[in-house]
């Protein structure tokens, strides 16, 4: 079985800047410890999977570790590439997921991701955080019955850049990924953030879209503003214009091709 593959960098027009994802276009859906075995075999933070379904594609996301039920930066370098690569040619494409219906749009010279935004409340945090963290958080939110991810607020974007976890200690954690967020007075931006993921084969991910949908609303509120300039800065680093719509999170970036290959099975 000959099966194409193409990979491509996340909220950045830069190559080797963002986050990169391995995108698979399927025409039926294959075993899924075979698609977890070409998500481990590509050890990229996402390996992402199409199946033509109704008016748009069946959508699915794979850690090296485990499958995932949302991805920011998989679905942005999906569009792209159908756009690109693929001859899709409609304005928007329209992705069925475990997480619902999600759209991408054209917009200008960016691509706008259409995402729900999590309801989040607080959550308590015990000394386990600071000490694997290295640092003093000031507050944490969650979403009520999920241990998908926690979003921890630090006092300054220097704390939060500087951060060193102890990434056993990480995993250990209740969570599976942890998002290190604070204003972004330093950067020229509204927020700043790192996300932590060594339980689900991500030690630290470049640019997670999944986070914003968390990070969007926590600023929004705290800043009273909707339309928001957000930075991930890992030592890749990545850009994104996020705006809190109601209950949806639209986060708008670019995306640079790396890749165009061959899967032989």
């Amino acid at each position: 079985m000959q099966l194409p593959i193409y990979q491509a960098d996340a909220f950045t027009s830069k190559l080797f800047k963002g986050n990169p994802a391995a995108y698979v276009p399927l025409t039926r859906w294959l075993d899924d410890a075979l698609l977890q075995k070409i998500a481990a075999e590509n050890n990229l933070a996402e390996t992402a999977y199409t199946v033509p379904a109704g008016n748009g594609f069946e959508l699915r996301w794979f850690t090296p570790g485990e499958e995932v039920p949302l991805c920011g930066h998989a679905t942005l370098v999906t569009a792209h590439l159908l756009w690109t690569e693929l001859g899709f040619t409609d304005d928007e494409i329209h992705f069925f997921t475990r997480s619902g219906e999600l759209i991408v749009r054209r917009d200008g010279e960016l691509l706008a991701l259409d995402f729900p935004a999590q309801n989040i409340q607080p959550a308590g945090l015990g000394k386990e955080y600071s000490d694997a963290l290295g640092a003093e958080p000031l507050s944490a939110m969650e979403v009520a019955g999920s241990n998908d991810q926690l979003l921890v607020e630090f006092t300054s974007a220097e704390v939060v850049a500087s951060l060193e976890p102890d990434m056993r200690a990480v995993a250990n954690l209740p969570y599976k990924g942890l998002i290190c967020t604070a204003p972004g007075n330093e950067f020229d931006c509204d927020f700043v953030s790192r996300f932590f993921a060594p339980a689900i084969g991500i030690d630290e991910d470049p640019v997670t879209g999944s986070a914003h949908t968390y990070m969007t609303p926590f600023w929004a509120e705290k800043l009273d503003k909707t339309a928001l300039k957000a930075k991930q800065i890992s030592p890749r680093g990545g850009e994104l214009d996020c705006e809190l719509k109601g209950d949806r999170v639209i986060m708008r970036g670019k995306a640079v091709t790396y890749l165009r290959g061959q899967i032989s099975l």
